[in-house]
């Protein structure tokens, strides 16, 4: 059963209802402590209709934590490679390390490790938009001549990505901007370095 679900069956009203409750009993309780019952009491709704939209926790979950970051602006290019890479990673441990958020993206974390179906929607819904956004933010930084046209730009989205998922999956505390800001001052010297 796909993890998208049919977008025309929904009431808008009800969707975004079932999705603020979703986050809020996150944030309240915690990923393991929300229940489907718990979302639909929240929301007003019944448990049949939010299993009608939604195949699981999890994807519902991710749907409200992709709702919310889609909201946020998109990934600057302002000519200013680093500066536009620490308004973005910035943006990102503001927006899933704390509530609302992060508890939702830290229980989609986890469960996706025993969750296939919902692995594969990550990776489709959520994490290769972004990855597809901040790469050409890259090959435009190639274009500018502020990365070697040899750069691995899939290896420096790791490399830039990878330590802010780290500290969040073992959750220590987030970079903070000036944090970050070194990361992405290594990170490139490394990469203008090869």
């Amino acid at each position: 059963m796909p993890l998208v679900p049919n977008p025309a069956r929904r009431s808008e009203k009800s969707q975004q209802a079932i999705l603020s409750a979703a986050l809020e009993l996150c944030a309240e309780r915690g990923y393991a402590r929300v229940t489907i019952e718990g979302i639909a009491a929240r929301a007003g709704v019944s448990k049949k209709t939010i299993y009608r939209w939604w195949p699981s926790k999890g994807a519902l979950l991710l749907e409200a934590v992709d709702n919310a970051v889609i909201r946020t602006k998109p990934f600057p290019d302002t000519g200013d490679l680093a500066a536009d890479l620490l308004a973005q990673m910035t943006a990102v441990v503001r927006l899933l390390a704390y509530p609302p958020l992060g508890p939702a993206y830290a229980g989609i974390l986890t469960e996706l490790q025993y969750d296939d179906e919902l692995a594969r929607a990550v990776q489709e819904q959520f994490i290769g938009p972004r990855l597809e956004s901040c790469t050409a933010r890259l090959r435009s930084a190639q274009a500018q001549g502020a990365l070697p046209a040899d750069t691995d730009l899939a290896m420096a989205v790791e490399l830039l990505y990878g330590p802010l998922y780290y500290r969040h999956t073992l959750r220590r505390e987030p970079h903070d901007p000036a944090r970050i800001a070194d990361l992405i001052a290594h990170v490139l010297r490394a990469l203008r370095a090869t």
